[in-house]
């Protein structure tokens, strides 16, 4: 059981990750690339990854264990900047953290470790993991380079190819949650997080491998929704980092990577989709319900779920269940039609 204990401050201080982490989505993914259940979502995604995938993977798999701990250091919060940027703050971690930390991983006695393997590993496992990461936890650049290189090529053949899929997700997800937000403050927004996630104030509560007490503390929290985080929330081991709860985004029963791309469409395919889909597309903008939207596009309710879906299946917009009502948000392939193919950059949108 993890129980993350607030006070008044942190309850004034929760916040949203305003997109996806590019080092939580790379670890993550790591994941859901050795499992084999959820075949019908990441199938695909895993054939196509491992076919990109030149690099060997030992690094990763010594250092990302298919259950339990690993190091919070590979998660650090310049992430959130953009893959580079945690990069370079990997690069810059402290060689007393790397050890301590890498020596839980390559000992495979971190209690998550224990509780979490459904057998233990045998001791000559533990001994080939700790030889391949005895230069790392020394602190050498020569490992630490080859870390990082492994990195951002897992990244770039997992992760990259599907970045704007995984923006879509994330964005929707915080739509969900910035309404729970607007409607009933933090206590609501801490209620609206997916099943598993209890609010039991002023407590948060979930299903975990291990006992965990996170007391806040006044720092907050910060709430960061992952495209690759399925089933159970990730919090880091270590009480005295910045605290952040990792917890699965909302995903559809469908296929978790379809056939459209992120590639902005020009502004002559924004004459085609007529009036009245502009005027739906639009009224989604910043996140809908059906009624709210048949109400902003001046259609019935009938014709506004009728166009969303189209556009659902078009690439331009995602659907989320929210209790008894659906959110309609655009994905980026949506945004980038309204803005007749310029950069979001450009635009603000």
């Amino acid at each position: 059981m993890l129980r993350i204990h607030f006070t008044g401050d942190d309850l004034a201080r929760v916040r949203m990750a305003t997109r996806p982490d590019a080092l939580w989505e790379t670890i993550l993914s790591f994941h859901r690339l050795r499992e084999r259940r959820r075949a019908q979502m990441f199938g695909e995604w895993r054939t196509e990854t491992r076919t990109r995938l030149n690099s060997e993977t030992s690094l990763l798999s010594a250092l990302v264990p298919l259950r339990g701990y690993f190091p919070d250091f590979l998660t650090p919060p310049e992430g959130i900047g953009g893959l580079e940027a945690g990069l370079e703050a990997i690069r810059a971690t402290d060689a007393g953290r790397l050890q301590s930390e890498l020596t839980l991983v390559s000992a495979g006695t971190a209690p998550e470790q224990q509780a979490e393997r459904s057998v233990e590993r045998p001791a000559e496992r533990a001994a080939e993991r700790a030889g391949r990461l005895a230069g790392l936890a020394e602190g050498k650049p020569e490992p630490l380079a080859r870390l990082i290189s492994v990195l951002r090529g897992y990244h770039r053949a997992a992760i990259e190819p599907y970045w704007a899929h995984i923006q879509a997700r994330v964005e929707a997800d915080r739509a969900v949650r910035g309404r729970a937000l607007l409607d009933g403050g933090a206590a609501e927004l801490l209620c609206s997080l997916p099943a598993g996630l209890r609010w039991r104030a002023p407590v948060l509560e979930s299903d975990y491998p291990v006992d965990r007490e996170l007391r806040l503390d006044g720092r907050g929290l910060l709430l960061q929704p992952s495209f690759f985080c399925r089933g159970m929330p990730v919090v880091l081991r270590d009480p005295a980092l910045p605290p952040i709860l990792v917890y699965p985004a909302a995903h559809s029963p469908e296929p978790a990577f379809g056939e459209t791309g992120g590639t902005a469409l020009g502004p002559s395919l924004g004459r085609l989709v007529g009036h009245t889909r502009s005027a739906v597309l639009q009224a989604i903008r910043y996140g809908c319900t059906t009624s709210e939207l048949a109400r902003r596009a001046g259609v019935s309710l009938a014709s506004a779920s009728q166009h969303a879906a189209v556009l659902r299946e078009a690439g331009l917009v995602l659907t989320l269940r929210h209790g008894n009502a659906v959110l309609h948000t655009l994905t980026p392939l949506g945004a980038a039609l309204l803005r007749g193919g310029a950069p979001a950059e450009a635009t603000g949108c």
